[in-house]
């Protein structure tokens, strides 16, 4: 009796340790995709970072301008077809509604 205990007990084991594998084999592999897919998306990503949105009648570049600055993080940015700029009065310019404007920090 007790020889035929050992033996299920020792199969336990072994099943549990090929399931072990198996699963650590799976999450080996998927890390590899995922770390794989994120090299690729770094290859990819521009130089800048950038931000692109759309603005609604009568939203001004002082909005834009403060949008910008806080997608960003920071106040050392430019509009990619200078429809805004910074003046004496601050942020100017004459955005229209439904264009899509791009900003990019230098």
């Amino acid at each position: 009796m007790q020889k035929g205990f050992m033996q299920k007990g020792f199969r336990k084991i072994i099943v549990i340790y090929i399931i072990m594998k198996i699963v650590n084999l799976f999450i080996g592999f998927i890390s590899s995709i995922y770390a794989s897919y994120n090299e690729s998306c770094s290859d990819i990503a521009p130089q800048n970072n950038c931000v692109s949105f759309s603005v609604g009648s009568g939203t001004g570049c002082a909005w834009m301008c403060q949008y910008c600055e806080n997608q960003l993080g920071t106040s050392n940015y430019y509009f990619t077809d200078s429809v805004c700029s910074y003046e004496s009065g601050g942020c100017v310019g004459n955005p229209q509604a439904g264009v899509t404007y791009t900003c990019c920090s230098n």
